[in-house]
């Protein structure tokens, strides 16, 4: 059987991603003790890997295709192809930030301030070319981790990531600069896409993943109106949503179903019932394939 050699994202996006593939339709289990997690996809061949190791891997040619960070594909500067971008990280759905930091009350007030001071982050390359097209020369050094801790004692500033604000607010830590925005994206290996079944392989994914992210926040709504009510309980849906509106077995009654964000469903279902709507049903979706 032909595999698809897939790397999986170990560490902060590893959850989010084992329930970003579940909602696209492919259940995938992660044993504590392996880094080979198994899934109902009998195509796929996964291994575990660090985000930031990602796309040398797969650029490599060891993945035909992975998940990891816009930050870490910079940062290592892989040459790989870009089939998607998946706006998710650990704890929503919004991009992370990498941000240049010092103490609340330190005299520094942008770039510009910390030539020739120390600097600590994880992400060490992108934030010297980063110095460097601002023209500022200063000591810019690798962190192994409690990078927040080090402002102000150990370092004079630092580039860490961010996805509320909110470590840095109870940190104390004031930012002066956000230095690049990043989101999950699924990379591929060149030569993978030029195999024609992998390349397949590859694109269905994207298709299946992209769908499972649309379909976050959103539910179906289905009901029977009267012809006689129709106009009335179309208006009362929210504007530019245009539903799928059936005949049904009587003549004089219609099914309407239509797609919406789940936060205003609990506003227009009174709304709607009052128009005129019967056996109104709510429904979950998966997926949402445009």
């Amino acid at each position: 059987m032909k595999k698809l050699r897939l790397g999986f994202p170990k560490g902060s996006l590893q959850e989010s991603t084992v329930e970003l593939f579940r909602r696209a339709g492919i259940r995938i289990s992660v044993s504590s003790r392996s880094y080979f997690p198994t899934s109902d996809d009998d195509e796929l061949e996964i291994m575990l890997v660090r985000s930031q190791e990602m796309a040398k891997y797969v650029q490599d040619g060891f993945f035909d295709a992975g998940l990891t960070g816009y930050d870490w594909i910079c940062e290592s500067g892989a040459k790989v192809s870009e089939v998607c971008e998946l706006n998710y990280a650990k704890s929503g759905f919004r991009p992370v930030r990498w941000v240049l930091c010092v103490p609340e009350g330190s005299k520094i007030k942008s770039v510009k301030d910390l030539q020739g001071k120390r600097v600590a982050t994880e992400l060490i390359n992108y934030t010297k070319k980063y110095f460097a097209k601002n023209k500022v020369k200063a000591d810019i050094e690798f962190s192994w981790g409690a990078t927040e801790a080090k402002a102000g004692r150990l370092v004079d500033a630092i580039v860490d990531l961010t996805e509320t604000g909110s470590s840095l607010r109870e940190n104390k830590l004031r930012i002066v600069d956000e230095i690049l925005s990043s989101t999950t994206r699924f990379i591929a290996n060149d030569k993978a896409l030029c195999d024609k079944w992998k390349k397949e392989k590859i694109e269905n994914l994207a298709v299946l993943l992209k769908g499972a992210l649309a379909a976050e926040g959103m539910v179906g709504l289905k009901m029977n109106v009267a012809r006689a009510a129709l106009a009335k309980v179309v208006a009362a849906l929210p504007a530019l949503k245009k539903p799928t509106i059936s005949q049904l077995s009587d003549e004089n009654w219609v099914a309407i179903e239509v797609i919406l964000e789940e936060k205003t469903v609990k506003k227009i279902i009174p709304a709607l019932k009052r128009a005129g709507a019967e056996g109104i049903i709510e429904y979950p979706l998966n997926k949402i394939i445009y």
